[in-house]
């Protein structure tokens, strides 16, 4: 039996379809249009005024040219090295603080909690961060500038402290009663009941690392440890894509070449991200809403 619903509520639907769909089409238009110029001819591009809803020709010079450039090789290296290494030690950080802060018999679980929140609202600065990060811990000039000060997320902290509240006390009671300690409770019973929240906990943690670019910009002096978004964020804004254009076979406009070489500087750097969110979004909801309500 079709359901037929009220003329209000039809009229509700249709303004909802039609608002969601305006709304996807322009959150994914940039995204197309990245595509389709990172494609198109140079110099058609560049005198090209409107809306791109087609390459204009077809040329993949720009893409040779980045892939070329042994800077953006490092810069993968370097960003992948962090994204997968930080997460790593993002999860195991949050996970074991997040664990101790549900512990009742911990008798600073509160004070350690207020302490948690207050960073989220109040901090030293950037002058005593870098001094703190660069001089005190010596990890200037290192990738570990990039992953140890901020291995614990507050934000992300409290979530997942809440999730574990969530999970049955009886579950652990009978642990103990088998002879189980903390550890094994985390690892064995804790965490795999928390795959929702661990997901999501990586997509933001991995995103996070991938896209960070401020600390890289602080810390890091040798070129050979920018990560990727430092080679992005000179690419489009100190234009300097002179160093690809060499050997590049582009025999065109100079300005033309480098703003299709930006297009295309672009795809390669969120192309991976990208492909990878949607194995993990569909634990994004279920995920947050398992952290945010205790029940």
């Amino acid at each position: 039996m079709k359901y037929k619903g009220s003329l209000g509520s039809r009229i509700f639907d249709v303004v909802n379809v039609v608002g969601l769909t305006l709304i996807m089409v322009v959150t994914l238009y940039p995204v197309i249009y990245v595509v389709l110029a990172s494609v198109s001819d140079s110099n058609r591009l560049l005198a090209y005024t409107g809306l791109l809803v087609k390459p204009l020709g077809f040329n993949t010079a720009a893409y040779a040219a980045v892939i070329k450039n042994p800077n953006i090789l490092s810069g993968y290296m370097v960003t992948i090295f962090v994204v997968v290494v930080g997460t790593i030690l993002n999860i195991l950080a949050t996970s074991v603080s997040a664990f101790v802060l549900t512990r009742k018999r911990f008798p600073f679980r509160i004070p350690f909690t207020l302490m948690a929140v207050f960073t989220m609202y109040f901090s030293g600065g950037m002058i005593p961060r870098y001094l703190f990060i660069n001089d005190t811990l010596g990890l200037g000039n290192t990738v570990w500038a990039l992953i140890l000060p901020g291995m614990i997320s507050t934000y992300n902290m409290i979530i997942m402290k809440n999730n574990f509240e969530s999970i049955p006390d009886s579950l652990e009671e009978s642990a103990r009663m088998d002879g189980a300690n903390d550890i094994v409770i985390l690892f064995k019973i804790v965490l795999p009941l928390s795959k929702a929240i661990l997901a999501v906990m990586v997509l933001m943690y991995g995103v996070s690392h991938w896209n960070a670019w401020f600390d890289a910009m602080l810390f890091i002096r040798k070129r050979d440890l920018y990560p990727l978004q430092i080679i992005l964020r000179e690419i489009l804004i100190a234009n300097s894509t002179d160093s690809m254009m060499a050997g590049s076979g582009m025999s065109s406009d100079v300005e033309a070449i480098g703003e299709s070489i930006k297009y295309a500087t672009i795809v390669v750097a969120t192309a991976p991200i990208l492909c990878v969110y949607p194995f993990i979004q569909k634990y994004f909801t279920k995920g947050v809403m398992l952290g945010a309500v205790k029940g």
